[in-house]
């Protein structure tokens, strides 16, 4: 092997190795890697002690937030806290009743419906469960 073509060898070497020492970062950037969803199909979301009449709560149903409401009569409910818009987390508002999304002022009522602003559909109603001290939520 000459001297010329050993400095070909290692100048192509390095070039290959710096434009994938580049390119990496910026293809594993672009492809988000697999999330595998949680396989528990149900979940303590609270004991009866932490949360009120006309209260919510917001917990982790899996990998996604969920949110837990007693209303005013007492009665548990549960959907996904997701907004069916653009992903924002809801929230629950007791001045107002309902369930609210800050991002773009979507409304839902307390069966999940969507009653304004821009979401499409309503939100995933999930089943609710008293157990003991627990409140169990669970998908539907």
């Amino acid at each position: 092997m000459t001297r010329r073509n050993l400095l070909n060898y290692l100048l192509g070497t390095g070039a290959f190795a710096t434009l994938c020492a580049i390119f990496y970062p910026v293809l594993r950037f672009m492809i988000p890697p697999r999330i595998v969803e949680s396989s528990a199909s149900s979940v303590v979301a609270a004991k009866i002690s932490e949360i009120k009449p006309n209260e919510g709560k917001i917990f982790k149903f899996g990998s996604k937030p969920g949110i837990l409401i007693e209303t005013s009569s007492g009665e548990y409910r549960a959907f996904s806290a997701i907004c069916t818009h653009l992903d924002c987390t809801v929230q629950y508002r007791s001045d107002e009743k309902l369930i609210w999304c800050a991002c773009h002022n979507g409304r839902y009522d307390l069966t999940g419906k969507n009653i304004a602003g821009p979401p499409p559909r309503p939100l995933e109603e999930f089943t609710v469960n008293v157990r003991g001290e627990e409140i169990v939520v669970s998908r539907g």
